[in-house]
């Protein structure tokens, strides 16, 4: 899909294009380029495993007889373990996406102590730039709606816990 690129003195795993192939390969990073069906259908399923998983958890170590307050505990702590999810995988992205989008690359040859600095061509910017829009850039906005959507459920839980 992606020629290999010889005359660029970045490193093979510090080019940007190669960042974006290895997070693309990766399980939880992958996940986010799913279609957007499959994505639904992922992100249900695992707030349900992980509402079952803490819904146990809860059961065994609190001895709480009010049960709304225990259904809102559970749903809180589900929404903490995916909100940070989506923030590692925003943080993911958004840093490929910086390295693609970025006319000059900074990388390290061997340590933290000689950090270089290199101007892409612009061979090398225009095919980044266009992986870095046409690619990345989706997902980024799927995952903003996705941590918004939590943030509002936050919102719905903290007001239905106040007027009860």
């Amino acid at each position: 899909m992606f020629s290999i690129k010889s005359d660029c003195p970045v490193p093979f795993d510090q080019q940007p294009l190669n960042e974006y192939l290895s997070l693309k390969e990766s399980c939880l990073f992958s996940w986010s380029m799913s279609p957007k069906k499959s994505f639904i259908v992922s992100f249900l399923y695992l707030f349900s495993s992980l509402f079952i998983v803490f819904s146990i958890f809860l059961f065994v170590f609190t001895n709480t007889s009010n049960w709304g307050q225990f259904f809102l505990l559970d749903l809180i702590f589900s929404n903490v373990v995916i909100f940070f999810l989506f923030i590692r995988l925003y943080l993911g992205w958004s840093y490929v996406v910086k390295r693609l989008m970025s006319a000059t690359i900074f990388y390290e040859e061997s340590g933290w102590y000689d950090g270089q600095v290199w101007i892409k061509t612009s061979d090398y910017l225009i095919k980044d730039r266009l992986i870095g829009i046409y690619q990345v850039q989706p997902f980024i906005l799927r995952i903003k709606y996705s941590c918004l959507s939590i943030f509002f459920n936050f919102i719905v839980i903290y007001l239905f816990v106040s007027i009860f």
